[in-house]
């Protein structure tokens, strides 16, 4: 007879839940996974799948108004938001049906229920009302859009999760917040036909990314027709009659918009998962406190993903999952590592990014050398388009080492994961110098940038 009915206990069927849940289980132990809602988490079921394909979906216009320069002559164009809607949800359920036919034919058994701690290795399951036991638990509940209660009239307005569920598309929106997630949805709302307003509270969107990244972008949305209103929050948000909203702006300005999103930031999900009971320790935003190998200060529980408030993307998830599987099933103590984390911000034009932004690196070396080239790519010659591309590599003077790379432009994302390789290698401008370019494309700027543009000396640009 065992002494617990599982070996492992997942809370959480997200990315990371899933694939520590998989893992074990294919090692033939004893797991179980509770999710509430759907399997797949944010990423798949309200994140970063179904936000990319609003992206490509919002890209046709200017896709359409291209092809003209390249002889091709493309009727009126009709966009119907509800197929979008229809295709992205039956995109979502398939996905969602593999994430969890990964977990069955694991072997893991799942629970569709809300899974609350009675104590350290006691779980109940509410749906079901039965309790539990397990020598391990995990916890991988996420987080969530913070809804910003102390905002009057903050029930007035939308977060990313609904905006993925709009019976219809607005005619105006705005959009409060700087981050990815507000840009991303803001570019979004206008490719497919929004008019749309950013407001911000900072100086400049896209704060911790490189300052050239930051500044492109703007200066790229503003010319496409986005209003981006900085040094501004929302006061009140108010209904009026016909259903507008009226926010009252910090700068003493009234925005009269169909719809407002709030994109100000995420809260971990640990409300109500029986903490306290268990004895586990959360931090000030609630936020699950762990070690080195994300083991919680109760030794048997264990917390990954954006429960922890580390790192909130989904590889990285991913990656704290199979480190958690090293350390507790396979004998071989593995912590995570959050060095050079390859990003990227799916904005209209994109940014990739891996390193430090120059603005960092210049906190951490005495000299930076700092290559940096802007063009208009190619694909846009015949277009007429005159939107740039911005890369950028920065470089440590002592050791030659590229500390961090950063691309604004088509495809940013995608040579950001391959430059995400060298920088994690840490190798130097001597190897991107001697790799030989790729003949005609944008991503040979980067390994022909030969003379810096300028360098960085304590901090200050000579």
């Amino acid at each position: 007879m065992t002494e617990f009915d599982y070996d492992l206990f997942v809370i959480g069927g997200g990315s990371g839940g899933v694939r520590a849940g998989r893992l074990a289980a294919g090692m033939g132990k004893r797991v179980a996974i509770a999710e509430e809602y759907r399997f797949g988490g944010t990423c798949v079921i309200r994140g970063c799948v179904p936000k990319k394909l609003f992206v490509y979906a919002s890209q046709f216009p200017e896709h359409f108004e291209d092809a003209a320069g390249y002889g091709w002559s493309v009727g009126e164009a009709k966009f119907d938001w509800p197929t979008l809607i229809a295709n992205k949800d039956r995109e979502i359920a398939r996905l969602e049906g593999l994430y969890r036919l990964g977990l069955e034919k694991a072997g893991a058994e799942i629970i569709e229920s809300r899974a609350v701690l009675l104590d350290r290795h006691t779980v109940r399951i509410v749906k079901e009302d039965r309790t539990v036991t397990a020598r391990t638990i995990l916890i991988a509940t996420g987080g969530r859009p913070t809804p910003h209660p102390a905002l009057p009239g903050h029930e007035h307005a939308i977060t990313s999760n609904e905006a993925f569920h709009l019976e219809k598309l607005p005619g105006s929106i705005a959009i409060a917040g700087g981050g990815y997630i507000a840009v991303e949805f803001a570019n979004i709302f206008h490719g497919l036909g929004v008019e749309t307003t950013l407001v911000y509270r900072g100086k400049e969107i896209l704060g911790r990314f490189d300052m050239d990244m930051r500044r492109g972008v703007h200066k790229a949305m503003v010319d496409k027709g986005i209003r981006i209103i900085c040094h501004a929050v929302a006061h009140n948000i108010g209904k009026r009659a016909d259903g507008k909203l009226e926010i009252a702006l910090s700068n003493d300005e009234t925005l009269t918009v169909d719809q407002l999103m709030l994109a100000l930031g995420r809260t971990p999900n640990t409300e109500g998962l029986g903490l306290e009971q268990a004895g586990v320790e959360t931090g000030t935003v609630g936020e699950i406190v762990v070690d080195d190998y994300s083991r919680t200060n109760v030794d048997n529980i264990y917390a990954i993903g954006d429960v922890t408030n580390r790192v909130q993307l989904t590889p990285v998830a991913i990656h704290e999952a199979m480190c958690f599987i090293d350390t507790v099933f396979r004998d071989k103590p593995t912590t995570p590592d959050f060095d050079a984390i390859a990003t990227a911000v799916f904005s209209q034009p994109e940014i990739g990014t891996v390193g430090l932004s120059e603005e960092d690196a210049a906190k951490r070396f005495d000299e930076l050398e700092i290559y940096r080239a802007e063009f208009r790519p190619m694909r846009h010659t015949l277009s007429g388009r005159q939107e740039k591309m911005i890369m950028k590599l920065v470089v440590d003077a002592a050791t030659r080492r590229v500390v961090g790379a950063h691309i604004l432009g088509v495809d940013a994302g995608e040579m950001a994961q391959l430059l995400g390789i060298a920088v994690k290698a840490q190798l130097t401008k001597d190897a991107f110098d001697a790799t030989m370019a790729v003949h005609p494309t944008a991503a040979e700027e980067l390994v022909t940038m030969y003379q810096p543009t300028y360098r960085v000396k304590n901090g200050e640009r000579v």
